[in-house]
């Protein structure tokens, strides 16, 4: 038990700024790039791109698409899909 104890009257005071800094600093690098990895999801795609991302048939998206399984984005005759969104719209499957 005693081996997983911190022993803090041998550390000090300057010492245990350092530790607790350093593990401060850690955690907000780990978060940043969870923040990023987040950012990086929300990527809009083209209906290719959308295509290569599924594996499927521009026929197949575009069917999705009438029937309400995707939401697309569009600007004049372009449209777009967010990656996140593709994402929730998978369904886990049962067996």
């Amino acid at each position: 038990m005693q081996n997983n104890a911190i022993l803090l009257k041998e550390l000090s005071v300057e010492q245990l700024q350092q530790l607790i800094g350093t593990s401060v600093k850690n955690g907000i690098l780990e978060l940043q790039k969870e923040l990023q990895n987040k950012n990086e999801t929300e990527d809009l795609l083209t209906r290719e791109d959308a295509c290569k991302f599924l594996k499927i048939d521009s026929s197949t998206l575009w069917a999705w698409t009438n029937k309400g399984k995707v939401i697309a984005y569009g600007i004049g005759a372009r449209r777009y899909y967010k990656r996140s969104e593709l994402l929730e719209c998978l369904t886990l499957l049962k067996k």
